[in-house]
């Protein structure tokens, strides 16, 4: 089995993708700038090879990347929880260009990139910035002739277990109620990147969106209350005040609102049987995660 270099490895995405990939018994090299932080600890104690390297530092990223067989790469967002302060989405790109130019140049045979669903359509319509940041990267990673796969996943589930979505005791968005909402478990990104790295026959070469639930914030909230056993009600926060923070997050906002994802829900579980819907995902873990930030907040 040939080694996998994961960046971002202590990250959401990363953390999955680690997880499956050890888990189907897969070397693992996971890249961090703290290999002595408490999530890298975890990931060594779990099996992986955990490396030192910095994605503003080319050199470190290509010696991470030597000998290895596949590279999964991911960047954070802006805005997203735990995006370091003033991160910006040159930041980002730059990063996602220096991963790509260091698997180039190391000779990485398969490069998994963690894109986000919606990035095909940048030739027919305007795309929020955070899209734009990430089809940018794509078209860097596609330049370099690298053999590759794009995954794009839709907004993550997990955005729901912590301050990012949960405010006053209720779910408080900017998404209007009633209008469907894709989300996808990050595990089963992770599922997706094992499987795209087990058979590149199959995924080199593809751009996917994936979704694994399509539901109204309403019901969304509903099924949260129902999974923890307290009511938690959904509050639609004015897009004029998600504006105070950057006009870019607004437009974000009204570009799900008014446009959306568009990924195919069936198409992501035929390829992926074992997706989880959020009723699944909460059952398994995302309850858990919930009632434990909430108690969390009363504590203080």
């Amino acid at each position: 089995m040939k080694t996998i270099v994961v960046m971002g490895a202590t990250g959401l995405q990363g953390r999955a993708v680690t997880a499956r990939l050890l888990a189907a018994g897969r070397p693992v090299r996971a890249v961090t700038r703290d290999p002595d932080a408490a999530p890298a600890r975890a990931l060594a104690e779990a099996g992986a090879e955990v490396v030192r390297a910095d994605m503003d530092d080319l050199a470190s990223l290509v010696a991470a990347a030597e000998g290895a067989h596949g590279l999964f790469s991911v960047q954070p967002t802006v805005g997203s929880p735990g995006t370091p302060a003033g991160f910006s989405a040159e930041d980002e790109v730059r990063w996602g260009c220096n991963v790509a130019d260091a698997a180039a140049a190391a000779g990485v045979r398969h490069l998994v990139y963690a894109s986000l669903a919606g990035a095909g359509r940048h030739d027919t319509e305007k795309l929020p910035q955070n899209t734009i940041s990430k089809w940018r990267i794509e078209q860097h990673i596609t330049r370099l002739c690298l053999p590759a796969t794009f995954l794009r996943p839709v907004s993550f589930m997990e955005n729901y277990t912590g301050g990012y979505h949960l405010h006053d005791g209720a779910v408080a968005t900017a998404f209007a109620a009633d209008t469907p909402q894709q989300v996808m478990a990050v595990d089963d990104v992770g599922a997706f990147a094992a499987l795209a790295f087990a058979r590149p026959g199959e995924w080199i070469g593809r751009a996917v969106d994936l979704a694994g639930d399509e539901l109204t914030p309403r019901r969304i909230a509903a099924a949260i209350s129902k999974a923890i056993g307290r009511p938690l009600p959904y509050v639609q926060i004015p897009i004029e005040v998600v504006a105070q923070a950057g006009e870019e997050f607004a437009y974000a906002y009204t570009w799900l609102n008014e446009r959306g994802y568009r990924a195919d829900v069936a198409f992501t579980r035929a390829l992926h049987p074992g997706v989880m819907d959020l009723r699944t995902w909460l059952r398994r873990t995302g309850a858990a995660q919930i009632a434990g930030f909430l108690a969390g907040r009363q504590d203080r």
